[in-house]
C-alpha cells in the first residue's frame, strides 16, 4: 500500500492491483465503491452467487456526473437504498486486469432510507447479485474467507476487502 496525492491538501491509502503491460492496449475506466453503515453497525454488502464473491456497492462513473453522484446512484441502483456520500474520498485502487485500466474512489456513505428496490441490469441479474445488512465484522469474515470461482472475482474481492479496511479504519466495529 502506498498514499496517493487526491488534492493539494490531502493524501489517501492508495493501492496498485495488476500490472501494467506495455503490449497492452487498455479501455480506460473510472469508478466508484461505497461503504454505507446503518445505525445498527451493519454494512450493506452485495454477494455474487455465480462467481462466489462479495463485494461493495460501485460501479463506472457516467460521463455526466461527478464522483459523489455516480457514488449515490450506484448504491441505489444496486441495493435500493438512498444515501448521503459524508466523506471525501478516503481511499483508492489503480487497476490493470483483463484489458482494463481502472481507477477506483471509495467513499463513506450515511443510510438516509432502504425502501426502495435495486434496479439491477441483466448481467447482474445473471450473476445473481443480491444485497445484505450484515455487522462489520461479519463482512471483513466472509471477504477474508469467499473462495470465488474466477480471476475477476478474486481481484474484485482484493479491491474491495482493502477499501473497506480502509474504510472501516484502526476500530471496524465502531459505529460512526
Amino acid at each position: 500500500m502506498s498514499i496517493a496525492k487526491v488534492s493539494n491538501s490531502s493524501t489517501i491509502p492508495f493501492k496498485l492491483l495488476g500490472t501494467k503491460s506495455s503490449t497492452v492496449e487498455y479501455k480506460e475506466r473510472t469508478a466508484v465503491r461505497v461503504v454505507v453503515k446503518d445505525a445498527d453497525n451493519q454494512v450493506v454488502i452485495l454477494k455474487v452467487q455465480n462467481g462466489n464473491y462479495y463485494k461493495l456497492p460501485g460501479g463506472g462513473v457516467e460521463p455526466d456526473e461527478s464522483l459523489i453522484q455516480a457514488a449515490e446512484r450506484e448504491v441505489a441502483e444496486e441495493t435500493g437504498c438512498r444515501v448521503s456520500v459524508e466523506s471525501e474520498c478516503i481511499a483508492m485502487t489503480e487497476e490493470y486486469r483483463f484489458g482494463l485500466h481502472q481507477l477506483s474512489y471509495c467513499y463513506r456513505a450515511r443510510l438516509l432510507d432502504r425502501t426502495g428496490k435495486p434496479a439491477l441490469t441483466q448481467e447482474e441479474i445473471e450473476d445473481g447479485f443480491s444485497h445484505e445488512w450484515i455487522s462489520v465484522e461479519e463482512v471483513l469474515r466472509l471477504m477474508n474467507t469467499a473462495e470465488p470461482t474466477s480471476e475477476l472475482g478474486q481481484c474484485i474481492m482484493e479491491r474491495d476487502l482493502f477499501l473497506l479496511t480502509e474504510a472501516l479504519g484502526e476500530n471496524p466495529g465502531k459505529a460512526g
